[in-house]
């Protein structure tokens, strides 16, 4: 009868919160055309033309992974096969069709970050306050980073993410981790969110119900891949080793010390371009690549040990993700501008105090990363220039105090 009197007098916030929503919503589409004018305008550095010969290609009746390469899994195809057929192109110039038919599948899949981060906070019966500040955050939050968020398809994999978050802390645990088995075959990064995922299951639904939402990620993870692996074996094993295989990337934390020696001490310093990114080389490169890789390993597996030990809470299960990825990202070897795009929706969800720090952190990290990129990458590429340099670190010094900020230990005992 308690239980039952509880929820009769709960007061039902489904209206403000569809409101709240909604202004994000507006709020999000009107930063996205502000990134189209002024200085957003300016020294842009584009992936759209690597999408547009992977669109084209599609467009031709090619087969990806088997009669050209692919970086992405396969669950990205979606996101360059429907912009492709919109308008063909030639070569490496991104027509006006296909570059507004991809734009457009991106703040469609924006406002569905959107969407998910409400229903997300709805089932954590978030208040008013945290409910708007987190939206409206997430909201504005591309006109912190910039104009990368245009022409990269990295809200794809976000919004995948994010419905399965959402879905999880919501009850509804087979979706979830249906949802997440897509996030996970759309962008690789996902994968760190498994162990919380079924954690999660395990201790609220039991060890049979965690074991069948493994297997549905695992089917949707195997039904997207099966049928590239099975025409193009070694162009999807290729896609995957490329990937695992890269050296030191410039904006990584490593390198950002190894560039801060170089100005300081005169630490010989050299930039090779391959796997698609410029990597550092220089004394010492390679073995900072694989402490950054040791580290980021132990952050996930305590992170993970630390929410499989602690409570049940669907908060906890909010905070831990944002953790995880921020782990990922912050102590990763390969860093790039457009990785800060999959904080943007976890971060804002975290309760209390530590909410608000961790959400003033990732700001002043986006506000710091748009700084030197675009504007100033290449000065910082070609000539070693010392204020990219510093930029870059303050932004993965920053990175890391958010990552404190979301793990250190919290006297809080609220029940969700």
């Amino acid at each position: 009868m308690v239980a039952r009197s509880e929820t009769l007098t709960r007061p039902d916030r489904g209206p403000a919160l569809v409101a709240a929503a909604a202004v994000a919503a507006a709020l999000f589409v009107g930063a996205w055309a502000l990134l189209h004018v002024g200085f957003y305008r300016h020294k842009q550095v584009l992936d759209t033309p690597i999408y547009q010969r992977y669109g084209n290609a599609i467009a031709r009746g090619a087969v990806p992974y088997r009669d050209f390469s692919v970086e992405y899994p396969p669950g990205a195809l979606p996101v360059f096969a429907l912009p492709g057929l919109a308008e063909p192109g030639r070569d490496q110039q991104v027509t006006v069709g296909f570059r507004h038919a991809f734009e457009t599948l991106m703040w469609i899949c924006g406002v569905a970050v959107l969407a998910a981060m409400a229903y997300a906070l709805r089932a954590v019966e978030a208040g008013g306050p945290r409910v708007w500040g987190s939206l409206v955050f997430a909201a504005l939050a591309p006109l912190l980073l910039g104009s990368v968020v245009l022409s990269r398809f990295d809200l794809w994999p976000v919004a995948l993410a994010a419905g399965a978050l959402a879905a999880l802390v919501s009850g509804w645990r087979r979706l979830g981790s249906g949802l997440l088995g897509v996030a996970l075959a759309a962008k690789l990064y996902p994968v760190v969110l498994v162990p919380l995922a079924l954690a999660h299951v395990w201790r609220r639904w039991g060890r049979r119900e965690a074991l069948v939402c493994a297997a549905i990620s695992a089917a949707v993870v195997a039904a997207l891949f099966a049928p590239f692996v099975a025409l193009a074996p070694d162009g999807v094993r290729h896609s995957l080793t490329g990937q695992l295989g890269r050296p030191l990337q410039i904006e990584t934390l490593g390198s950002a010390l190894l560039l801060a020696a170089h100005h300081i001490a005169g630490l010989p310093v050299a930039i090779r371009t391959s796997h698609g990114s410029q990597n550092v080389v220089a004394s010492g490169a390679g073995a900072l690549a694989v402490v950054q890789t040791v580290l980021q390993i132990a952050a996930l597996v305590w992170i993970w040990s630390a929410f499989a030990r602690g409570p049940a809470r669907r908060e906890e299960l909010l905070r831990s993700s944002a953790a995880a990825i921020c782990a990922f990202v912050a102590l990763g070897k390969v860093l790039s501008p457009q990785f800060l795009i999959w904080l943007i929706p976890l971060v804002p969800l975290v309760r209390g105090r530590r909410g608000l720090w961790a959400s003033g952190l990732l700001g002043l990290a986006l506000v710091l990363t748009q700084l030197w990129f675009p504007f100033r990458y290449w000065n910082l590429v070609d000539q070693l220039a010392g204020l990219p340099s510093w930029l870059v670190l303050a932004r993965d010094v920053t990175l890391l105090a958010l990552l404190a900020v979301l793990t250190l230990p919290s006297r809080s005992h609220v029940v969700s």
